[in-house]
């Protein structure tokens, strides 16, 4: 089959991003399928050096060259300018109707985030996929925003990273669509286990606060700087263990830096040391684990939402103290699966101390959990048969 990926790699090539759009690529290349990536998202070019967004795509465009090559896709992509709306292509052979043509006569189009914007693309035989990775958040625009809403029900199949959507105890509303559920590929050549000792102890990479809260049905859905005011002195209940974030400042620089180092946190800022994919990886690998918080909208709905960046953690081969959002209904946990869900600090601490008891163990248990239930292509071989493709 001829399938493309849809992203934000040009957009915003950052860090952890790179790796939520890159995998997809891999898992379905894997599996023998002719993959292409799309990026057509209707937003203006985000220059990054400048940090703001400009007309100009030169920056974007040359970023995503470099990149798409280095994972051996390098003449296989396609990027529209939002600004202008201009399509360039590897080598500059695809204009705007051979794009849209590729699109509408590919066999699927993954659309990673509802990252690409589907107008100019309708008919053809094209499996259109919608891949949610933001749930709660993701439908509560279906039912409140009509623009939002047209443009996710202009797909064939729809997934999400909710595991638990549906289940009695989640509050996501369903919106009347069949959700059904996956988790992030990820590429397990690309996450050797290093045997060399950790660098860092427990860390996360994360944002303070990334938008405004959601209303539902009398409720607000929040951000992680709710969950985490609930965890602010956690260092008190773990004193034999070093937490270690790199924490975006969130809009108008709401992080309160000073409160969390004062309270035993070590705050590194994400642009400074997971700038791209390979820093991003190299920070991850070099962690004893992961101890992370969900967004608030996440826990409080039950929305069974499991990180792509844990998953990552684990085919590190680094063990994972996550919060509770319901996943773990869904997903094995513990000392045989080298991730712990937790509520309380509690919690927190038994689970540090189990992996302290056997730190090896438990990274093995990692990397296994990783290879059964993440490894890319079982779960894009997972996405076409569940899409009946």
């Amino acid at each position: 089959m001829r399938i493309l990926v849809s992203g934000l790699l040009a957009q915003y090539p950052f860090g952890g991003v790179i790796w939520d759009y890159v995998q997809y690529l891999i898992g379905f290349r894997d599996l023998g399928h002719d993959v292409w990536y799309l990026e057509d998202s209707g937003m203006w070019p985000y220059h990054p050096v400048e940090q703001t967004y400009t007309e100009d795509a030169s920056h974007n465009i040359a970023a995503l060259g470099r990149l798409l090559g280095e994972f051996g896709f390098g003449d296989r992509w396609i990027y529209r300018n939002g600004a202008n709306g201009q399509f360039h292509s590897a080598n500059g052979l695809l204009g705007e109707k051979e794009a849209r043509a590729l699109v509408r006569d590919s066999d699927l189009l993954a659309n990673v985030s509802g990252a690409a914007n589907l107008t100019g693309y309708e008919g053809g035989r094209c499996h259109r996929m919608y891949l949610d990775g933001d749930p709660m958040f993701t439908h509560i625009d279906l039912l409140t925003d009509p623009a939002k809403c047209a443009t996710i029900l202009a797909h064939d199949s729809h997934f999400t990273f909710g595991l638990n959507v549906g289940a009695a105890d989640c509050r996501v509303p369903t919106g009347k669509l069949d959700w059904k559920k996956t988790v992030q590929p990820v590429s397990l050549r690309h996450w050797p286990v290093l045997p060399s000792p950790p660098k860092h102890g427990y860390t996360t990479v994360m944002n303070w606060a990334s938008y405004a809260s959601r209303t539902w049905e009398g409720d607000d859905y929040g951000q992680k700087d709710l969950e985490f005011r609930r965890f602010f002195d956690l260092p008190k209940s773990v004193p034999a263990e070093r937490l270690t974030l790199a924490m975006g400042q969130g809009p108008k620089r709401q992080r309160p830096t000073e409160a969390l180092r004062e309270a035993g946190w070590e705050i590194l800022e994400p642009n400074e040391v997971v700038p791209d994919h390979l820093t991003y990886r190299d920070f991850l690998s070099a962690s004893k684990g992961e101890w992370s918080i969900a967004k608030n909208g996440y826990v409080r709905s039950r929305s069974g939402w499991f990180s792509c960046r844990t998953a990552c953690y684990l085919a590190a081969g680094r063990p994972a103290v996550v919060q509770e959002t319901g996943w773990s209904a869904h997903l094995p946990h513990g000392k045989d699966a080298g991730v712990y869900p937790f509520e309380t600090e509690a919690d927190v601490a038994a689970a540090m101390e189990s992996i302290a008891g056997d730190y090896e163990g438990h990274r093995r248990a990692a990397r296994r959990m990783a290879e059964e239930h993440f490894d890319a292509p079982k779960v894009c071989a997972d996405l076409l048969k569940q899409a009946g493709l």
